[in-house]
This record gives C-alpha cells, sequence and structure tokens, in this order.
C-alpha cells in the first residue's frame, strides 16, 4: 500500500521552533511528529510514504534515511519548486500512487490521533466509492468547514461541505485524513490546486465521497497552544493503551512522559500533561505543568513553567516563572527570577527582563 504526507511549506505558526527544523521533525512525545504518523502507517501494512515537502526537502532526506532502514519501507519526496496547496502534490506524486490499483492514504503532517488506518481501509472497501474522508466532531462547528451527509445526516454518502456555517447544519469537520482510489488522481491537475474546495464538492456531486468518524481524540498541532492541548491529549491516550511507558512517583501528578536519560531533582512536583525530552536536567523544587522541555534543555531550581514548550538546550534561570504560552527556541537563556508571559523568544537570545504581555523577543 502506498500514502502521502503533505508536509508543506514553513511551519510559521510553530515558530520559533520551525526556525531551527522543519515542522515534521519537530518532537512531539519524544519523537519527531511525522514518525508518529509513519509508524501508524506501516502498522496498516503501508510500503511507500511519499513525503510532498516544498521547504528544506534536505533536512527531510537525511532524517527519513534512519526510519527508512528501521522500518523497511520506501519514503519517496516529492519536492515542490512551488507550493502546490493540498491537492496538486497528489498530481505531482501520481506516478507512485498509480503504481498499482490499490487505495492509497492522503494526510496533513500537522493531524495527531490514534491513525485507525486499517478500519479506515475497510470502511473505504465496503463503500465502494472514490474516497473517504475521516471525520471528527467539534463543539462550535463555526469556526471550520463542515461536512454534510446524505439522508438527514443518517448516510455516510457525502452530500456538501459548508464553510464556517452562521447556523448548525453539521458538527463534523474534516480531519485532514484521507483514502482515495488512484481514479481520483484524475480529478487533480499539477499546479497550485486545493483538494477542499476543487476536488472534494465536485466527488460529493459525483456520489463518490464519503465520510468515517474518528474515533477518540483528534488536535491539529500546528500552533503552540494546539501543541501542547494535543500533547495533553496524546498523554491520556497513552495512559489507555500502553500505561507503562509513563511516568510514576510520588512527585508525578497526572500523565507524564519522561525520557530515560533525563535528570530529576528532589522535590519537584511534575504534571499533569509533561513531556520531558532526552538530556534535560530538572533542579530542585521544580514545579512543571503542561508543558514541553525538548533535548538537552534545563529548568534551574525553584523554577514554575506552566503552558510552556522550552526548546532545545534552553536554560530557564532559578525561581523563574513561564506562563501563557511561552516558547523558547533553539538556546534560549532566561535569566534567574524573569517573569513570563506568552512570550515566543527567537533561537540563541537571552532573556534578562520580565515579560508581562505577550509578545516576540527578535
Amino acid at each position: 500500500m502506498k500514502a502521502l504526507i503533505l508536509v508543506g511549506g514553513f511551519g510559521t505558526r510553530l515558530r520559533p521552533l520551525t526556525i531551527t527544523k522543519p515542522k515534521p521533525l519537530v518532537e512531539f512525545g519524544n519523537k519527531p511528529m511525522i514518525v508518529h504518523q509513519i509508524e501508524a502507517l506501516v502498522k496498516a501494512g503501508v510500503k511507500d510514504i511519499v513525503l510532498a515537502v516544498s521547504y528544506r526537502p534536505e533536512i527531510m532526506v537525511k532524517a527519513m534515511e534512519k526510519y527508512e532502514a528501521e522500518l523497511d519501507i520506501k519514503i519517496h519526496f516529492s519536492v515542490e519548486s512551488e507550493p502546490l496547496g493540498t491537492a496538486g502534490p497528489l498530481a505531482l506524486a501520481a506516478p507512485i500512487l498509480r503504481k498499482d490499483n490499490t487505495p492509497f492514504f492522503v494526510l496533513n503532517s500537522d493531524v495527531i490521533c490514534e491513525f485507525p488506518f486499517e478500519d479506515l481501509l475497510a470502511f473505504h472497501t465496503a463503500h465502494g466509492g472514490e474516497g473517504t474522508i475521516m471525520v471528527t466532531k467539534v463543539d462550535d462547528p463555526s469556526k471550520y468547514g463542515v461536512v454534510v451527509n446524505r439522508d438527514g445526516g443518517q448516510s455516510s454518502s457525502i452530500e456538501k461541505f459548508v464553510e464556517k456555517p452562521t447556523e448548525f447544519i453539521s458538527n463534523k469537520i474534516n480531519a485532514g485524513i484521507y483514502i482515495f482510489n488512484p481514479t481520483v488522481l484524475d480529478r487533480i491537475e499539477e499546479r497550485p490546486m486545493s483538494i477542499e474546495k476543487e476536488v472534494f464538492p465536485f466527488m460529493a456531486q459525483d456520489g463518490q465521497i464519503h465520510s468515517m468518524e474518528l474515533p477518540g481524540f483528534w488536535m491539529d498541532v500546528g500552533q503552540p497552544k494546539d501543541f501542547l492541548t494535543g500533547t495533553g491529549l496524546w498523554l491520556s491516550s497513552v495512559a489507555k493503551k500502553n500505561p507503562e511507558a509513563l511516568s510514576t512517583g510520588t512527585h508525578i501528578v497526572g500523565h507524564v512522559l519522561m525520557d530515560p536519560s533525563a535528570k530529576v531533582g528532589p522535590n519537584c512536583k511534575i504534571g499533569p500533561n509533561v513531556v520531558i525530552g532526552p538530556g534535560v536536567v530538572v533542579g530542585e523544587g521544580v514545579r512543571l505543568s503542561r508543558a514541553v522541555l525538548l533535548a538537552g534543555s534545563t529548568v534551574k531550581d525553584h523554577a514554575w513553567v506552566q503552558s510552556t514548550i522550552v526548546g532545545w538546550s534552553s536554560t530557564v534561570g532559578k525561581w523563574s516563572r513561564l506562563e501563557g504560552v511561552c516558547v523558547l527556541g533553539d538556546d534560549v537563556h532566561v535569566s534567574d527570577e524573569i517573569y513570563m508571559n506568552g512570550a515566543r523568544v527567537l533561537p540563541h537570545k537571552s532573556v534578562g527582563t520580565n515579560v508581562a504581555e505577550p509578545q516576540i523577543i527578535m
């Protein structure tokens, strides 16, 4: 089987982390975001994976060599000379996607969930249409494009798509995970093209596209606040499926994932919803909650870190307090006794004064 992952462009929403690494290589749950997706695809029997890339492909190529060997798969790179949107990359990769008559998966690289690819394949095969979209239910559909099914919502066949409805017609939204028969490629041209606006509506008119509801959690983790929310949802899923992977102890509150090489001092309180990466050092009396500490970072004694991503090799000083969705880029150094609220700090900077209101520190 085959799959295409829409890796896309510059990852501007997740800056400053994406100044250092392409977004799919930023660690989510202590492994590159895209590796969660690749491992789930391999489990479903996928052998050929196309990464549609338009930014820094050489970094992605090098990073993926290891996983190709480990997982015994072929990873192809489809490099766009100009961004081709969400449909154009399928046309560019058509020689691989058409190499046999089996269906192929397509997914956005920002999405994190339990990736039920085997169930999706079985559902798609059973209805016999050209494509299937995974959908997820949301509380406020007015912020999204919603999916409206035929027969008053009783059928899996999609009737239409409505962008940001002003009155309730559906609470199901596109979850960014699809499966298609190769014939869908006849609908797509090799140019900048939107699959949501220029392909799906015509498939719906032809009665060729169905929806399957995604079980469990779902989050687009392409921006910091959603990255932190998604981390909490993912940790809850790990707690159900693989609880032994999570940390335990009197200093742990709720769900915490900690790399074995991390060092944590005495009298700390860690959790809930914390991920601590390799080589991280946490001092004495530190309080961490809803936080991600990336590889090689240090949080010194008695610091308070909440709703924050601490970038690679960065340092948070003693008695400092970070909250309000702060993001420290690579190699950022926060002095002792500093308060930061919602600050985004670019790589290789030092912060020596308080940041009371959200701002970007360049």
